[in-house]
C-alpha cells in the first residue's frame, strides 16, 4: 500500500468514526439518527470501494513498470552475453604468438 493510499484510508476511517460519535451525541430522534448513520455508512463504503480501486490500479501500474524494467535488464544481459561470446570466439580464432622455446 502506498503512503498516499494509506493516508486516504486512515482519513476515511477517521471521518467515519468522528461522524459516528457525533451522531451518538447529537440531539436528534433515534430514527433520524439511525437514518443518518446508515447514509454515512453507505458513503463510507463507497469511499472505501473507490480507494481500494485506486489502490489496485496503482499496484497494477507499479507491477507493470517492474516487469518492463526486468525485461529491459534481461535484454541488456542477453546482449552482453552475446557480445562476450563473440569476443571470445574472435580471440580464439586469431593466431597467437608462436609456441615453443624462447631464446634467452
Amino acid at each position: 500500500m502506498t503512503r498516499d493510499g494509506l493516508l486516504r484510508f486512515l482519513l476515511g476511517v477517521g471521518v467515519g468514526v468522528g461522524v459516528g460519535i457525533g451522531m451518538l451525541f447529537a440531539p436528534r430522534s433515534g430514527h433520524k439518527t439511525r437514518d443518518l448513520l446508515k447514509e454515512k455508512a453507505d458513503e463510507g463504503k463507497e469511499f472505501l470501494k473507490r480507494s481500494s480501486s485506486e489502490l489496485r490500479d496503482s499496484a497494477t501500474d507499479i507491477i507493470e513498470r517492474g516487469k518492463e524494467a526486468i525485461g529491459r535488464q534481461k535484454d541488456a544481459l542477453a546482449e552482453a552475453v552475446a557480445a562476450g561470446k563473440q569476443a571470445y570466439g574472435e580471440a580464439v580464432e586469431q593466431p597467437g604468438p608462436p609456441e615453443g622455446p624462447t631464446a634467452g
